[in-house]
């Protein structure tokens, strides 16, 4: 891989902590945080940041931290590329905002043309852009309900889709995502995710992706809805926030012909698993589907906000003034995502695909040594580590999995959890193998200390 890809060399070495955790100025502003901030915002570990370069997160205190998070898989190609830096700068000279529900702009048109070039899509393709991952499923339920005249919309058990009411009615990850916000959007389903560490339904993998899909099928299509009322499937090709579980490998062809046989649509949410973060630009290109819509956002534009949902022709098609946004794909937002997406193409995406498989054989070695790590799963630069107190009847450890997080944090390396007790690494894209071994020799060390 040519050196122009990747940014400059982080600054000095990394990790290096200087100070106790939290340092004397982090704690500071950890206090006006407390007196002000939403008390909602609850963090895993004590971090202040100051600045960012590269994989390397410093501090209010000169504390430096190497990112196995990146902003939740957010900085694909690493934080401040300098090429991503130049395009936001150049764009904010020339236009900061107008709005594309109103003006054409230029960037706008060229983002899209982009976008559905590169999706893995049948048929002619439209783009539409808007801020973030929950506004984006929004747009893409609307759009499908609308397209179909059905109402039923089917999610998966474990599944991540944002935070606003529709959003929010398909997530299935965790309880207290949910709990108190009640009554959810009406007409919305859930079903099984099929995949095979801890399942529960059949352990045995040849039989895995059926066994889920007949609960669809047989269950809900015979007691509970008509196929002919359901609108749409929305699936993570990797579950994100669910614990970083990529599918049994039949479960997304199969899930795509119950699609197909039904005339329901099939949408992707690629939020946290696509933009090249499993060594393909998205993840279902793993699986071999094609699918009718492709939700993006994180990774999509290296920090800014931004957000896309990819259909085809057929398939994007609004009633006059019925969606729109007054933010989404702003000018300064859409010269990131173009930048960024030269970038992965550049070698960015290969890059993920060759250290994730090299961070994932050195997990595995850890594995054996630790019995806390149940399990290490992953594709790519998307890798979880299952945590449990005891590996025979893979029992969840979700304290033991926080020790491990603080653990490694004390010791200078950023990780955050999912799932019910999961460790998701989830690098920028530039990592490279000393990156690896610095985080996977935090992890031993972490591991070794929680017991």
């Amino acid at each position: 891989m040519a050196r122009s890809q990747f940014p400059p060399d982080s600054p000095g070495d990394y990790p290096k902590i200087i100070t106790p955790l939290p340092g004397p100025r982090a704690r500071e502003f950890m206090a006006r945080d407390a007196r002000t901030v939403s008390q909602n915002l609850s963090k895993d570990v004590p971090l202040v940041v100051a600045r960012a370069q590269g994989m390397v997160v410093e501090d209010v205190d000169g504390n430096r931290f190497l990112d196995f998070a990146a902003g939740i898989s957010t900085v694909s190609t690493g934080h401040c590329h300098p090429e991503v830096v130049k395009a936001v700068q150049d764009q904010a000279a020339k236009l900061i905002h107008i709005c594309y529900t109103d003006f054409y702009y230029p960037v706008y048109i060229e983002l899209c043309e982009l976008l559905a070039r590169l999706a893995p899509i049948t048929g002619h393709k439209r783009v539409f852009l808007t801020n973030s991952g929950a506004e984006a499923v929004e747009t893409a339920i609307k759009l499908a309900r609308l397209r179909t005249g059905r109402q039923t919309i089917v999610g998966f058990f474990g599944a991540f889709h944002g935070r606003t009411y529709g959003a929010m009615t398909l997530t299935a990850s965790k309880p207290v995502q949910r709990k108190g916000y009640g009554p959810f959007v009406p007409e919305v389903l859930h079903t099984h995710y099929a995949y095979c560490y801890r399942c529960p339904v059949n352990r045995e993998p040849e039989s895995c992706s059926v066994e889920c899909l007949e609960l669809l099928t047989e269950s809900y299509f015979h007691h509970s809805v008509d196929p002919e009322e359901v609108a749409a499937v929305i699936v993570e090709p990797v579950q994100g926030e669910g614990g970083f579980i990529p599918p049994h490998r039949d479960f997304l062809p199969r899930l795509q012909e119950v699609c197909r046989a039904n005339g329901i649509l099939l949408i992707a949410d690629e939020v946290q698993s696509g933009m090249g973060r499993t060594g393909r630009l998205f993840a279902f290109e793993h699986y071999g589907i094609d699918p009718d819509m492709i939700i993006l956002a994180k990774g999509i534009a290296s920090g800014m906000p931004l957000s896309a949902v990819i259909a085809r022709d057929d398939v994007m098609k609004w009633n006059d003034g019925g969606h729109g946004s007054t933010f989404g794909g702003n000018p300064l937002s859409c010269a990131a995502a173009v930048a960024t997406l030269r970038l992965l193409q550049d070698g960015l995406i290969e890059n993920a695909g060759r250290v994730g498989s090299y961070l994932i054989g050195k997990l595995q070695e850890l594995q054996r040594k630790h019995r806390l790590i149940g399990d290490v799963r992953g594709l790519g630069l998307m890798v979880g580590i299952e945590v449990v107190s005891d590996r025979a009847k893979r029992t969840p450890a979700p304290r033991e999995r926080h020790l491990v997080i603080e653990k490694a944090f004390e010791r200078g390396l950023l990780t955050l959890p999912c799932g019910a007790s999961t460790i998701r690494l989830s690098p920028p894209l530039i990592a490279r193998e000393p990156d690896v071994d610095k985080a996977v020799a935090i992890l031993d060390a972490a591991f070794g200390a929680a017991g």
